[in-house]
């Protein structure tokens, strides 16, 4: 219902803005809206040849393509003036993000058959993990802390085996496998909640640890700083966890007292320290190693561990075959049923994703979203906060609705305002110690058409609020 509304909320308020933006005369056209491409230029008015200043119209009229450009100061964007049919047409500025159609469009062809495709794959391997017995013996295994964060989800339940490989592909930044082991677990979750159209606590709990995003290697933004030159792309690693840490932390605490957890159970404690050790551990041994040994180590350890885990299931399913003859299938057949299943999985999602980005869409180019963060920005510098800061508050704030949004923020700041910066280093860390909270509601409650999210929604957003005040102190701190 929560999510329902400020669906609802955000979409309305957007067409009403532009609306009265419109007939106010602050915007001239509306079919960018729906039918721009994100960085295409906006037309902000169109007049006759005569109406414009002359050194203009000269420079037109002297120009065997019609177009002149007028650079302005830096801090505005260039003016274009196009003479054609007629008139001149005055463009300003870029789109921020593909028009409504266009989304819709992109929402397929560049998100949803790619998803499905991952899905396909990992699904498959999902598949030959359960008919293997694996996924039985690892949930063995870790029930003893499972059933202490999850106490509704019974003991040895294969759910507990899919949440672990959820967990551990986004420590590693394996977002292509996170999301299909993520959808099975919400399934296998769903076939244990008593209420199919609410959500249930192991749901919620699941849905908000992954709020914080707790991400080992940053590798994507390892990449980008090394693309814009940063004196070592590797340092915001370390503020990138412990900002991502403490909001999982957060989030656990938020959602257990809730949901009354007990928090002095024993293996639960000996899990969470296992955990801070092999962390401090891992970072202590990365610490040591030189710049080139550095990027050698962050650049392959997450493709390492893919490939571990690929090779694994094939190894371990061929070592059991003979559960695949009991079962009357084999070991290729099982991974096609699997794969068969994940596709099913990306169809039922679609309508849920496309329903929630075109939302996105109309928020960010209607000129509201600007509005609001910049109002934002305007209230904390004057409580105190540096520019460097307020500087890098865009990414933080779109982070939630849009991860190619917010991407383009943070490339947007390291450019101008350099990858060694503050404001360069902490937009980086707002974009690696969150989630798109959004749209993994969308993709994941859609995968089992959960109606009423309950408190989950609420709670991933105050969890990404403390993440952003956790990097702002963090960075300072370190920077």
């Amino acid at each position: 219902m929560v999510l329902s509304r400020f669906w609802l909320a955000i979409f309305v308020s957007s067409i009403l803005f532009v609306v009265v933006s419109l007939f106010s005369g602050n915007t001239y056209t509306i079919d960018f809206l729906l039918n721009g491409k994100k960085d295409d230029p906006v037309l902000v008015s169109e007049k006759f040849l005569n109406e414009i200043p002359v050194f203009i119209k000269d420079s037109i009229e002297k120009s065997a393509e019609k177009i002149y450009v007028l650079d302005n100061i830096k801090t505005n964007p260039d003016t274009t003036y196009v003479f054609q049919n007629q008139t001149v047409k005055i463009y300003s500025g870029v789109q921020k993000s593909d028009g409504l159609l266009a989304t819709a469009k992109s929402s397929l062809v560049d998100l949803i058959i790619p998803l499905i495709a991952y899905l396909a794959f990992f699904c498959g391997l999902m598949q030959l993990l359960i008919d293997s017995g694996a996924s039985d013996k690892l949930a063995k295994k870790l029930s003893p802390v499972f059933t202490k964060i999850f106490p509704s989800v019974p003991k040895n339940h294969e759910s507990i085996s899919y949440m672990t490989l959820n967990f551990a592909a986004n420590f590693l930044g394996l977002d292509s496998a996170a999301t299909p082991f993520g959808l099975k677990a919400m399934q296998s979750l769903q076939e244990i909640n008593p209420d199919k159209d609410k959500a249930s606590d192991a749901q919620i709990m699941f849905m908000c640890l992954h709020a914080a995003g707790l991400t080992l290697i940053p590798t994507s933004i390892i990449g980008y700083r090394a693309a814009e030159n940063a004196a070592n792309p590797a340092d915001v690693m370390l503020p990138c966890i412990i900002t991502s840490f403490i909001g999982t932390i957060a989030a656990f605490i938020i959602v257990g007292i809730r949901q009354k957890i007990n928090f002095k159970s024993a293996s639960l404690v000996i899990a969470l320290m296992t955990l801070i050790g092999a962390i401090v551990g891992l970072l202590f041994y990365i610490n040591a190693l030189d710049l080139v040994e550095k990027n050698f180590f962050t650049s392959n350890l997450s493709g390492l561990m893919l490939v571990t885990i690929i090779a694994f299931t094939l190894i371990f399913s061929w070592i059991n075959e003979k559960k695949f003859t009991a079962l009357k299938t084999t070991i290729f057949d099982s991974f096609v049923v699997g794969a068969n299943n994940g596709l099913k999985t990306g169809v039922t999602i679609f309508p849920y994703v496309l329903a929630m980005l075109v939302a996105i869409s109309m928020f960010r180019n209607s000129g509201l979203f600007d509005l609001i963060s910049g109002g934002i920005a305007f209230i904390a510098s004057h409580a105190g906060m540096s520019k460097e800061i307020t500087d890098s508050l865009p990414v933080a704030l779109l982070r939630p609705f849009s991860s190619g949004g917010s991407r383009g923020f943070m490339i947007d700041a390291m450019k101008t305002y350099g990858p060694d910066s503050l404001t360069g280093r902490l937009s980086s860390i707002f974009q690696c110690s969150a989630e798109t909270t959004f749209y993994v509601i969308a993709v994941y409650f859609g995968s089992i058409n959960m109606k009423n999210t309950r408190y989950t929604l609420g709670t991933m957003l105050l969890v990404d609020l403390i993440c952003v005040i956790t990097a702002i102190f963090v960075a300072s701190w370190f920077f």
